[in-house]
């Protein structure tokens, strides 16, 4: 008989929950795949399990989560609690130090503290996957490290939050307001009761800043992460992008140029014939730009129990069979610092939304402010948003949207804040970017 690969799980939430049910329901299938048998022996969770159908009596309950990453009767440390710090980050250190393999889900901690982890997986040749830290059942980290690793990546993008993702979905179908669909996707437990590090872009940071280090070989850096989130998108620039032929949507953009790496999150529009544009509700997906392949996106789950338990079973069943590699996909060691590509030199298309005031001279003054900046546009529109009469925007301004060619970011923010000191405009103008696809 085959020894099995003996399991310590630590967390039992919505996707520990899961991978224990995966683990006795498809059993015969697993060890099938796996070359033998994966046995969960131990386990430590401070809750109860999430699914409290899962049957845990004959599983031994450690009370330490590093007590159980240090256990002699565990191959493998499957860290499921999250949090970029301890005890996770404290129980992953312990299983390497026992020359044990560690799988997780963690994509804080990843971001965080990921590199010195895997430099220290590989001094005790200890196994170290994170496949279901970004965007769950989308294999896009072996993609990354193993299915593209002879090709030159130059841009990886693409929809890594399925609470943004479902959210923008609802306002654009059914006309309804940020604040009602965000209260909508709390009610399904697609938001948590504290949605801003979904709704602010900080996590969709987090899985492009580890997506960077994948795809062009580079140390992990939030901190150099432009990020701005979808709080600010209203219906009327949903409208709008519609009847120019673009949808909106929350994109992490990891681009290799010639002044650095770029790395942001931000809203933006996207051609609406595009694949990235078709992904609607929570579905994730990540695009691929590589030199000599056509663009490769991949389409599927981001989130939820079902979709991270496999991609974690995933990763311990190349473990099972003595498949590893280098967690990103080099030495840790060889991987580079990030040359930070400074955000004010983003180099693209823009919308640009503004309430000008209805005078004469307001439009010559803000062509004169573009013009200095050396500005082209490619369309300027005049309109209201639905069901506003004409001639009753906010305080007698009249909405206007323009659409540049290719242009820098600087040159956009120092126009617009010479047409601010014109005041010329109402409010502040809403600038979303437009990305090439």
């Amino acid at each position: 008989m085959v020894e099995p690969l003996k399991l310590g799980l630590a967390g039992l939430g919505t996707v520990g929950s899961a991978v224990v049910r995966m683990l006795h329901r498809s059993r015969a299938e697993l060890a099938s795949r796996a070359g033998r048998p994966l046995e969960l022996v131990a386990y430590a969770s401070k809750d109860p399990p999430k699914d409290n159908s899962i049957d845990l009596s004959n599983i031994r309950k450690v009370a330490d989560p590093v007590a159980l990453a240090r256990d002699p009767g565990i191959d493998v440390f499957v860290e499921l609690m999250g949090g970029e710090g301890d005890p996770a980050k404290r129980a992953i250190e312990a299983a390497f130090g026992a020359g044990k393999g560690v799988v997780t889900a963690n994509k804080a901690l990843i971001a965080k503290h990921g590199v010195r982890l895997a430099k220290f997986a590989e001094e005790k040749h200890a196994p170290f996957s994170f496949e279901a830290a970004v965007a769950g059942g989308i294999p896009i980290v072996k993609t990354l490290r193993e299915g593209l690793g002879g090709a030159r990546i130059s841009r990886v993008y693409g929809i890594l939050n399925g609470t943004c993702n479902y959210i923008l979905t609802r306002m654009e179908r059914e006309g309804r307001s940020f604040a009602d669909c965000l209260k909508e996707a709390q009610k399904l437990g697609y938001a948590e009761a504290d949605p801003t590090f979904d709704i602010g872009g900080f996590d969709t940071a987090h899985k492009i800043a580890i997506l960077t280090s994948l795809a062009f070989g580079t140390e992990i850096d939030a901190d150099a992460i432009h990020i701005e989130g979808i709080e600010q998108v209203s219906l009327a620039d949903l409208e709008a992008a519609d009847e120019l032929g673009y949808r909106v949507k929350l994109l992490g953009v990891a681009v290799r140029t010639q002044k650095g790496i770029e790395q942001r999150v931000h809203p933006t529009m996207v051609r609406k014939e595009s694949a990235i544009a078709q992904v609607m509700g929570v579905t994730n997906a990540v695009t691929v730009d590589a030199e000599g392949l056509n663009p490769l996106t991949l389409v599927g789950p981001g989130a939820g129990g079902a979709a991270t338990a496999s991609a974690v079973l995933s990763d311990i069943a190349d473990i099972a069979r003595g498949l590893t590699v280098a967690p990103f996909g080099r030495p840790a060691a060889k991987l580079v610092t990030v040359r930070k590509a400074p955000m004010q030199r983003h180099e693209g298309g823009y919308y640009i939304r503004l309430l000008a005031r209805d005078r004469p001279g307001t439009a010559a003054t803000i062509a004169k402010r573009l013009a200095e900046q050396k500005i082209s546009l490619e369309s300027i529109v005049q309109r209201h948003p639905r069901g506003e009469p004409v001639g009753e925007g906010k305080g007698g301004a009249v909405p206007v949207i323009l659409v540049t060619y290719a242009t820098t970011e600087d040159a956009v923010r120092k126009a617009l804040a010479a047409v601010g000191r014109d005041r010329v405009i109402s409010g502040s103008p809403q600038v979303i970017r437009i990305e090439k696809n």
